[in-house]
C-alpha cells in the first residue's frame, strides 16, 4: 500500500511536513516518488483513453452529419419529385441523425473538459514530482555530509583517547623509573632497624606455625598408638 491512495492526497500533500517527521526522510522521499511515479502514469493513461475516446466520438459525428446530410439531400430530392412522404421520412431520419449529432457533440465537450482536467493534474503532480525529487537529492547530501562529519569527529574522540593513553602509559613509566631508582639507591646498604624487626616476627611466626604442626602430627600419632592398643585388647578377650 502506498504512501497515497488518491491523486488529491498526493496534491494536497505537505511534503516538507511529511519529510521532516519521518523516522528515515530518505525512505519516505523515496516512497513518495514511487508513489508519485505511479500515479503520474495511471494518469496517462486516463488521459490517453480520452484522447482515444475523443478520436471516436469525432468520427462517429463525421459519419453521423454526412448521413444528416444525405437525408437532407434525399428530401429535397423527394420534394422536387412531388413526393411528399418520401421527403417526411427522409427529414425525420434527418433529424434523428441531428439529435445523434448534439448528443455526440455533448460527449466530445464533456471529454474535453475531463482531457483538460487530466492535463492539469498532470502539470501539478509534476511540479509535486519535482519538489520531491529536489529534496531528494538534498537529503542524500545531508546524509553524505552528516556522516562525514560523523566519521570525522569519531576519528577525533579515536585520537583524544589514544591520547590519554599514550600520556597514562606515560606516567606509568615515569613512575616505573622512580621506583627502580629509589630501589637501586638501597642496593648494597645494610638493612635498616625496621628491617631487622620485620625479620624476627616473621620468624616468630614461622616458628609458632611450626610448633603447632608439630604439636598436631603428634596427636596424630599418639591416637593412633590408642586405638592399636584398644583393638589388640579386644582381640585376645575373644580368645
Amino acid at each position: 500500500m502506498g504512501i497515497f491512495s488518491r491523486f488529491s492526497d498526493i496534491i494536497n500533500a505537505n511534503l516538507h511536513s511529511l519529510l521532516d517527521k519521518a523516522e528515515d526522510p530518505e525512505k519516505m522521499v523515496r516512497l513518495i516518488i514511487q508513489e508519485m511515479e505511479d500515479t503520474l502514469v495511471e494518469v496517462r493513461s486516463t488521459a490517453a483513453r480520452t484522447i482515444a475516446d475523443r478520436k471516436t466520438v469525432a468520427r462517429e459525428m463525421d459519419r453521423v452529419r454526412a448521413e444528416m446530410n444525405e437525408w437532407a439531400s434525399k428530401a429535397e430530392l423527394a420534394v422536387s419529385r412531388d413526393r411528399e412522404d418520401l421527403a417526411k421520412a427522409a427529414l425525420v431520419e434527418k433529424n434523428r441523425a441531428g439529435d445523434r449529432v448534439e448528443a455526440l457533440e455533448g460527449e466530445d465537450r464533456e471529454l474535453a473538459e475531463q482531457l483538460e482536467k487530466l492535463n492539469d493534474d498532470i502539470q501539478r503532480l509534476q511540479a509535486k514530482l519535482e519538489d520531491a525529487r529536489s529534496r531528494q537529492k538534498s537529503l542524500v547530501q545531508r546524509q553524505k555530509v552528516g556522516n562525514q562529519r560523523l566519521h570525522a569527529r569519531k576519528q577525533m574522540h579515536d585520537r583524544r583517547i589514544d591520547d590519554a593513553l599514550a600520556r597514562f602509559e606515560g606516567y606509568e613509566q615515569r613512575l616505573d623509573r622512580v621506583e627502580g631508582e629509589t630501589e637501586a639507591l638501597d642496593l648494597g646498604r645494610e638493612p635498616g632497624l625496621r628491617a631487622e624487626f620485620d625479620a624476627l616476627e616473621n620468624e616468630d611466626k614461622v616458628r609458632a606455625e611450626l610448633d603447632q604442626l608439630k604439636a598436631r602430627v603428634k596427636g596424630q600419632g599418639e591416637g593412633a598408638k590408642k586405638r592399636a592398643r584398644k583393638s589388640q585388647g579386644r582381640d585376645q578377650a575373644r580368645d
